[in-house]
């Protein structure tokens, strides 16, 4: 009877995230803030996706920035690879979250990146 329940609220649970999952769109871009802690200059910067932007020393390309379906200004998240100039291995790769951004930070000395929001049609 216990199995039953738990085997229940498994399903229960699945059924939720599969009904987030197809809650969310892709953007066409992103909106990133990028901060030089050495100089204190903040920067607005836009992509597309699948392109990139060189902020001082490190340079940035967007993958893709999902939002919410029902709120496209709500809590974005962007997939990014950050690298230092003339080295391959990137710094960070992966998913920024505009609501957390220290969830998955760039931990980068002198640069920080974060998600403000996607770009729509």
């Amino acid at each position: 009877m216990i199995r039953a329940a738990v085997l229940a609220l498994a399903m229960a649970a699945s059924g939720v995230a599969a009904q987030q999952e197809e809650s969310v769109v892709k953007g066409l871009g992103a909106v990133l803030r990028g901060l030089d802690k050495l100089n204190a200059t903040v920067d607005d910067l836009t992509l597309q996706a699948g392109d990139s932007v060189v902020f001082g020393r490190i340079e940035i390309v967007l993958g893709e920035c999902r939002y919410p379906q029902d709120d496209p200004a709500g809590n974005a998240y962007a997939f990014l690879t950050i690298r230092e100039a003339g080295v391959m291995e990137p710094v960070f790769r992966g998913w920024m979250i505009a609501a957390s951004p220290a969830l998955n930070p760039l931990d980068h000395p002198r640069y920080d990146v974060w998600v403000l929001r996607c770009t729509t049609s």
